[in-house]
C-alpha cells in the first residue's frame, strides 16, 4: 500500500507530527552556492542578458562557461564529477539565480532538474556512471521528453511507442515530442514512451542520446518570453535504444515522470520564491526615490500595500518549499504529492501578480524594454503553464485523496460497512489534531484555529461530495477548487509554523509573525 502524504492524512484528520517536525532547511558550510552564484553574475557581465535574448540563442562559448563552473552538475553527486548539492541548495540557489535571468538559468535548471533527475533517481550504477558524469561537465546537456503535440497534461495517454525488437537487444522508439526545453542544446535526454498500447500508461522511461540515428531535433520556435532557452520538437523514427537504457522496469515509467516533475515543481516553486522577493525590493527602491504630489510614493498605502504584499508572499513561498522539500527529499515517490502541487500552483500565480504589481509601481519607465521588468514578465509567464497548468494544479490535490478514497471504497463490498465507512469520516476531527508550538502568542493560536476549522472542511466537503455526486465528483470542479484552496492555505500556514518550530521560540521575529498574520487574513477569504 502506497503511504499517504502529510496533506493527504491531514485530509483524513491525521496531523503527522514525525513529517511535520521534519522541516529543515538549506545549509552551505562549505560555500558551493556562493561559489556558482559568483561564477553565474561573472558570466552575465560577458554575456549580458539582453544581448542573449536579441541573439536567441546561448552561444557555444557561455555553454562551455556553464559547463566550466560546473552549474551542469551541480546536483549531480560528487562521485560523478559534481558538486552533490541536495534540493534545498539546488533551491537555495535557483531563488538567487533565477532573479537575475530567468531564462539563462532555465538551460541548466531543466538540465538538473528533469533532464538527469531520472538516471539519479532510478539509474542503473553503469548508466549513472556513464551519463550523469557526462552531465556534470557539461559535455552532454539533457532534456526531459514528456509532452507531445497531442498530449500535454494527460501524460497518461502520450502515443510515442518503444516496442522491444525480435531480437531482445533494442527498445524501437517512435513518435514526437513538442516543447521540449533544451532540445537544441541537448546531447541526451529522457524519453517516455507506451511500451504496450493495450495499457495505457504502461510506460518505460529512456535514456536516449540525442546523435543516434533517427532522432531529429527541429527549429527553436519562437516564444514570448525566455529567448535565450531552447525550446523545439523531437521526432523519433526507429531509433534503435538499447534495452540497459531503459529506467528501472517496464510499466514503471509513468510514475517516474510523476516523480521527476515533482522536483521541477520545486525548482519553479523556489524561482518564485527568488523572484518575489526582488519584485519587493524593486518597488521598495522605486517607491523610495520616486516623488509624486510633493512626497516620495513610499507614503501612498496603496503603494505600501503591493511591497508588503510581496515580502508576505514571499516568506510564505519559502516556508512551503522547504517544508515540501523535506517532505520530498525523504520519500520522492509518495512523500509530497500534494504539497508539491500546492508549491507551484501557488509560487507562480502569486509570482506572476507581483510582476504585474512591480512594472505598475514603476510606471511608464516599467514598460520600456531597457528596464528589466516587462521581460521580467514575459519570460515568468509560461511558469503558470510548465509542469501542470494552473487548472490542472486547482483540481488535483483533491483528485489525489479521491483516487485513495475509491480505492478503499472498493475493498467494502458489504454495503453497510459501506455506509458507516462515510459516516465514521463525516464526524469532526478538529479536537483530535494537535500542533507542537513554539509560541503562544495570539497570531499562532489563530493560525492552528485556522488549520482546525479548514481539515474539518476539507474532508466534509470530500466525503459529502462522494455522496452527493458519486463518480462523478471528478468532474466538479468548482468543488474541487474550492478543496484545494482550502488545502493550499492550510499547507501554507502548516508550513510557517513549521518554520517557526524548526526555528525555536527565540528566533521568531514579529516581522515573521506579522506575515504569518495576513497569511491567515488571506486565508478566510477562501473559506
Amino acid at each position: 500500500m502506497i503511504s499517504k502524504g502529510f496533506m493527504e492524512k491531514l485530509y483524513h484528520g491525521e496531523f503527522d507530527r514525525n513529517l511535520f517536525q521534519s522541516y529543515r532547511e538549506p545549509a552551505d558550510e562549505e560555500g558551493k552556492i556562493d561559489h556558482l552564484i559568483t561564477h553565474y553574475e561573472e558570466m552575465l557581465k560577458e554575456f549580458p542578458p539582453d544581448t542573449v535574448e536579441h541573439l536567441g540563442v546561448l552561444p557555444e562559448e557561455m555553454l562551455k562557461k556553464m559547463g566550466d563552473a560546473r552549474l551542469f552538475g551541480a546536483t549531480v553527486p560528487e562521485e560523478y564529477g559534481g558538486l552533490g548539492l541536495d534540493l534545498f541548495q539546488c533551491e537555495r540557489l535557483i531563488e538567487k539565480l533565477a532573479p537575475l535571468d530567468l531564462s539563462i538559468a532555465l538551460v541548466f535548471l531543466a538540465h538538473l532538474l528533469i533532464g538527469i533527475k531520472g538516471i539519479d533517481l532510478y539509474g542503473t550504477e553503469a548508466q549513472k556512471k556513464k551519463y550523469l558524469t557526462a552531465a556534470a561537465s557539461g559535455e552532454m546537456i539533457f532534456a526531459f521528453a514528456l509532452t507531445e503535440p497531442g498530449t500535454g497534461s494527460d501524460a497518461r495517454h502520450i502515443e510515442t511507442t518503444a516496442r522491444l525488437s525480435d531480437d531482445g537487444k533494442y527498445y524501437i522508439l517512435n513518435g514526437t515530442k513538442t516543447y521540449i526545453t533544451n532540445a537544441n542544446y541537448t546531447g541526451g535526454m529522457t524519453v517516455f514512451a507506451q511500451m504496450d498500447p493495450g495499457k495505457p500508461g504502461y510506460m518505460g522511461g529512456f535514456i536516449v542520446e540525442s546523435a543516434w540515428e533517427g532522432v531529429k531535433v527541429g527549429k527553436d520556435m519562437p516564444k514570448m518570453g525566455l529567448k535565450g532557452s531552447s525550446t523545439s520538437s523531437v521526432q523519433f523514427k526507429d531509433v534503435r535504444v538499447p534495452v540497459a537504457n531503459l529506467l528501472g522496469k517496464p510499466g514503471e515509467g509513468f510514475q517516474m515522470a510523476v516523480t521527476i516533475l515533482h522536483y521541477g515543481r520545486m525548482g519553479l516553486g523556489a524561482a518564485s520564491k527568488g523572484i518575489t522577493d526582488q519584485c519587493a525590493e524593486d518597488m521598495l527602491k522605486r517607491a523610495r526615490s520616486r516623488k509624486q504630489f510633493g512626497t516620495e510614493i513610499i507614503n501612498f498605502p496603496l503603494i505600501k500595500e503591493k511591497i508588503g504584499r510581496a515580502r508576505a508572499l514571499g516568506f510564505a513561498m519559502g516556508a512551503m518549499n522547504y517544508f515540501a522539500t523535506s517532505l520530498l527529499e525523504d520519500d520522492p515517490d509518495h512523500g509530497a504529492v500534494i504539497e508539491t502541487s500546492h508549491c507551484k500552483l501557488f509560487g507562480t500565480t502569486r509570482t506572476w501578480e507581483m510582476a504585474y504589481e512591480t512594472l505598475q509601481v514603476f510606471g511608464g519607465s516599467g514598460y520600456i524594454a531597457t528596464q528589466p521588468y516587462e521581460k521580467r514578465m514575459r519570460d515568468f509567464r509560461v511558469t503558470t503553464i510548465f509542469e501542470g497548468t494552473t487548472e490542472i494544479h486547482s483540481i488535483y490535490p483533491p483528485l489525489v485523496a479521491l483516487n485513495r478514497i475509491g480505492k478503499d471504497m472498493k475493498g467494502i463490498r458489504n454495503k453497510v460497512r459501506l455506509l458507516l465507512y462515510l459516516a465514521s469520516n463525516l464526524n469532526p476531527i478538529g479536537k483530535s489534531i494537535h500542533i507542537p508550538l513554539t509560541s503562544d502568542n495570539d497570531t499562532v493560536r489563530e493560525a492552528v484555529s485556522f488549520v482546525r476549522c479548514a481539515s474539518r472542511t476539507i474532508k466534509k466537503l470530500l466525503f459529502t461530495g462522494i455522496i452527493k455526486h458519486k463518480k462523478a465528483i471528478a468532474e466538479k470542479e468548482f468543488l474541487l477548487r474550492r478543496i484545494c484552496n482550502l488545502s493550499l492555505y492550510t499547507f501554507m500556514i502548516l508550513s510557517i509554523l513549521a518554520k517557526f518550530n524548526h526555528a525555536g521560540r527565540a528566533n521568531i521575529s514579529d516581522e515573521w509573525t506579522a506575515y504569518l498574520g495576513y497569511i491567515i487574513e488571506e486565508a478566510k477569504e477562501v473559506r
